[in-house]
């Protein structure tokens, strides 16, 4: 207990603020096996607990200190199909690290870190190739969404024998993984090799497949023996005050989208973004969406590149680290302050934001205090982007395509918790278009619990 915790090596702040390269470099084999080594190896683990998807962390974590990474990655890919993606977005601080008991009493052991560095050493080195199961059911079920719930439960289905097809709306599979997570802190080719070893398990991948248009749900029962639903929820939701119509003012998953998925900062991009070279952005918003786009923001160039967030820092959603890579890299942060009005030019271009000064009331239902605006404090500022990070919303596209598919009012599809199962038997759902917005690492968990409700499902059907 008395060995440090390892800190992962970064890029300089000062260098990497400016480009699109991967900001944490991953351990070395000396610093992983020494992280490994302080593993307790508790006879009770807890972190398992904190693991939605239940990795066998003091296994593999074990296999890491003996050296045997081959071992180490057979364990981890028996639950989590998207290791390399996993180590570097989860919040594990708050789930599998936040659970170890040694976070108690000094720093929880890195388990992302280590769950990282084994996925990318046993890629590099083309050790443990997913291997597609000798005998195959007969039944095929399709898979509706190639984000993290469609991914894993794709995985899990695949290992199991059956046929499996995934469905993508757009033209590049990993869902918010690829449109979402910025390269610098998740590399596309991270994502494709993921992808990648799901192929080879047998599971078949259709893109520019949008379910609602192209196909609907009833027709994809009609030639499945299942359907799972995990199309995330990527309508963005606004701020409802006036201006938001200006040019310049942008939703975090429209300016994400086209950095991340249609490269808008190339040169010649056929969806290029507002210049940002020199300018003024805020970022309304607390989450690790926030962040990516603020951060992505000041490697375009703009001079100025501020988060307004409405609570104080205690309150905000975002991972730690991401706040911390933020601040190094020079973002601003203003507290306690809430956009009611964006201001514009008589051509319609943003100009400024009018703010309105808050301050904390009694805690809400999720246990957060409420911000409670301040009468007479409001100020303008000048600003020439203004990119929103409100959270999101579920497509409708779906919903008016299968009225028979019952919704919440949120409009969420209304699913079993545990099982996932919807209101037309043969439907599974899970992740984002269940609960909401949520974690990466949440959403692989709903997908594998429906992937053994459907298991469960075809064995009754049979």
């Amino acid at each position: 207990m008395a060995m440090p915790r390892v800190d992962m090596p970064e890029r300089d702040p000062t260098a990497r603020a400016h480009n699109f390269e991967e900001v944490n470099l991953g351990l070395t084999d000396q610093l992983a096996v020494l992280e490994a080594q302080r593993c307790l190896q508790c006879r009770h683990p807890t972190c398992i607990e904190g693991c939605p998807v239940g990795v066998r962390i003091d296994d593999f974590v074990a296999r890491v200190a003996d050296g045997d990474l081959e071992a180490a990655a057979t364990v981890i890919t028996v639950d989590n199909a998207l290791p390399a993606v996993c180590g570097r977005v989860c919040p594990q601080e708050q789930q599998c690290e936040g659970a170890c008991v040694l976070a108690k009493k000094d720093r929880a052991i890195a388990i992302g870190h280590l769950e990282r560095f084994v996925a990318d050493r046993v890629r590099n080195a083309g050790l443990v190739p997913p291997t597609p199961p000798a005998q195959r059911s007969g039944r095929r079920v399709a898979v509706v969404g190639s984000g993290p719930a469609g991914l894993a439960c794709a995985g899990d289905l695949a290992r199991r024998g059956h046929d499996v097809t995934v469905f993508e709306a757009l033209h590049e599979l990993g869902g918010v993984l690829v449109y979402g997570i910025p390269e610098y802190r998740l590399p596309k080719e991270i994502v494709a090799a993921e992808i990648d070893g799901l192929r080879s398990l047998g599971v078949d991948f259709q893109t520019n497949a949008p379910i609602g248009l192209a196909e609907t749900l009833d027709e994809l029962l009609g030639e499945h023996d299942a359907v799972f639903v995990g199309v995330g929820a990527g309508l963005p939701r606004f701020l409802d005050v006036p201006g938001e119509h200006l040019v310049g003012v942008y939703s975090a998953n429209e300016f994400l989208t086209r950095i991340n998925l249609m490269r808008a900062y190339l040169p010649g991009a056929d969806t290029p973004v507002y210049d940002l070279a020199g300018k003024s952005v805020v970022v309304i918003g607390g989450g690790n969406t926030a962040m990516d786009a603020v951060r992505t923001a000041l490697r375009l160039g703009a001079e100025r590149a501020s988060i307004l967030y409405r609570r104080t820092e205690v309150e905000m959603p975002a991972r730690l680290e991401e706040v911390r890579h933020a601040r190094e890299e020079g973002v601003d942060f203003r507290f306690l302050v809430d956009p009611v009005e964006f201001l514009g030019d008589d051509e319609g271009w943003l100009r400024g934001v009018r703010l309105q000064s808050m301050e904390l009331g009694e805690p809400g239902p999720d246990g957060r205090r409420r911000p409670v605006p301040i009468e007479g404090s409001e100020e303008g500022v000048r600003v020439d982007v203004a990119i929103v990070a409100a959270g999101n919303a579920p497509n409708p596209m779906l919903r008016a395509s299968s009225p028979q598919l019952r919704h919440t009012s949120r409009g969420t599809i209304e699913a079993d918790p545990v099982t996932g199962q919807t209101s037309i038997p043969g439907v599974f759902a899970g992740g984002d278009i269940v609960t909401g917005g949520a974690t990466v690492i949440l959403a692989m968990g709903a997908g594998r619990r429906a992937a053994a409700a459907i298991e469960e499902y075809l064995t009754s059907t049979a």
